[in-house]
């Protein structure tokens, strides 16, 4: 393992309902503006929770034949579109001379669900032949990696990753790992998800992890606020282009900004609720940045997990304030979730490019609907506005169920 190799961030590329095009979203969010809506992909009168962070106008033509797109699930469609965007903004093709050094690691906690309810609901009433032959390969949940290599042509390490609201952040930071070993030049990474479906949003609502404020949708994401009841389901993908620094200058890219720490960890204490004062994650936030070999004190920004759900904004600030002590109130701190929803397993990746823009124009994204915290929350958190701040350095969160935490230090790229 090359300890000195340096992992720059050379492109993006997203899906969501506040843009498809990179510069629209980074607007968007940069603006406080809400993606968040009524849910139209179904009726959702009877649901606890009827609103979403949802995709309305989603078309994948440009890359993806029709035929084709009718034998992939939408979580796959919307990897595949992110990743050639991404591409597309790293100017850069795959060409036979790179793609054995090329690789793909995207997640997803969920995969095609979407699929598998149309399909379960086939067998159900009439009978297994019924059942369509392309049912696993749509569904499962490795398949948006293995179409995003067969589309872009990438032929180095490929896997997927099921961390479930971590997922696209552990995508992300096991990509870093595999540039650092030396099996990859270039890491196609991040995460999707397309589980605005009947029995997701049931699933999650009858747990009491959603907000119910419907008749509100664009307030009802508030991370951090005293008043927070949940948080909303969102949907899209998030996919970055990691390369080595020599990889980088070689073809003249043009670099967003450095990726130098990850790291990951376990509660192992309860299947959906935090460890107490967050334990797990502030190992998984140590860890990243002892990988960057920096100091707590060198972050500037976190990009909160922030999910607008009593525990985690509970729990994700104390755990701040236990592992930055004096300087975690010297931070800024802020949850592009208010905006974007929760995308589940394609947080982390929609979260690293919003970490990784931050950086490298000083911007610090607005936590929309922030009124005002708690005795437990009472960090710097960027209120409805975006700021400005020297930022050097950026921590971006991401915590799943079953205790699964992965943490990013995005950098200023300097040469």
């Amino acid at each position: 393992m090359d300890k000195d190799k340096r992992v720059v961030i050379t492109g993006a590329g997203i899906v969501h309902a506040l843009g498809t095009e990179l510069n629209e979203f980074w607007e968007n969010i940069k603006a406080g503006k809400s993606g968040v809506s009524k849910i139209e992909k179904f009726d959702p009168q009877d649901f606890p929770s009827q609103i979403g962070a949802e995709l309305k106008d989603f078309n994948p033509a440009a890359y993806i034949d029709r035929k084709e797109a009718k034998r992939l699930a939408l979580y796959s469609q919307y990897g595949i579109v992110a990743a050639m965007k991404a591409l597309e903004n790293a100017d850069l093709k795959i060409t036979d001379e790179i793609a054995d050094r090329t690789g793909v690691i995207v997640g997803s906690g969920i995969g095609g669900i979407e699929v598998f309810e149309e399909q379960v609901g086939k067998l159900n009433k009439r009978g297994p032949r019924r059942v369509s032959p392309f049912f696993i390969p749509m569904m499962i949940s490795n398949m948006a990696a293995g179409n995003v290599a067969i589309y872009s042509g990438a032929k180095g390490p490929n896997m997927n990753t099921v961390t479930a609201c971590a997922s696209g952040t552990t995508a992300i930071g096991e990509a870093f790992e595999t540039i650092k070993r030396g099996a990859a030049d270039i890491m196609i990474a991040g995460g999707t998800e397309a589980s605005i479906t009947p029995s997701a949003v049931a699933g999650f609502g009858n747990m009491k992890a959603l907000s119910t404020r419907n008749e509100e949708p664009e307030k009802a994401s508030r991370p951090f606020d005293k008043d927070r009841d949940g948080f909303v389901i969102g949907e899209g993908a998030g996919i970055l282009i990691l390369e080595t620094l020599e990889s980088a200058q070689k073809r003249g890219a043009n670099i967003i900004a450095e990726l130098v720490g990850y790291g990951a960890s376990g509660d192992a204490y309860h299947i959906t609720s935090p460890a107490p004062a967050g334990e797990g994650a502030v190992r998984a936030m140590q860890a990243a940045i002892e990988r960057a070999g920096m100091k707590p004190e060198a972050i500037n920004y976190i990009n909160a997990h922030g999910t607008s759900t009593p525990l985690n904004d509970k729990y994700e600030s104390t755990a701040i304030k236990n592992l930055f002590g004096e300087h975690a109130f010297k931070l800024k701190v802020s949850s592009s979730k208010s905006m974007t929803g929760h995308l589940l397993g394609a947080a982390g990746g929609v979260e690293a490019i919003i970490s990784a823009l931050a950086v490298k124009e000083d911007i610090v994204p607005p936590t929309i609907n922030f009124k005002e915290g708690s005795e437990e929350c009472d960090l710097d958190y960027q209120p409805a506005q975006a700021g400005k701040a020297k930022l050097n350095a950026a921590l971006s969160n991401s915590f799943g169920f079953g205790g699964q935490n992965a943490c990013l230090v995005i950098k200023k790229y300097q040469k």
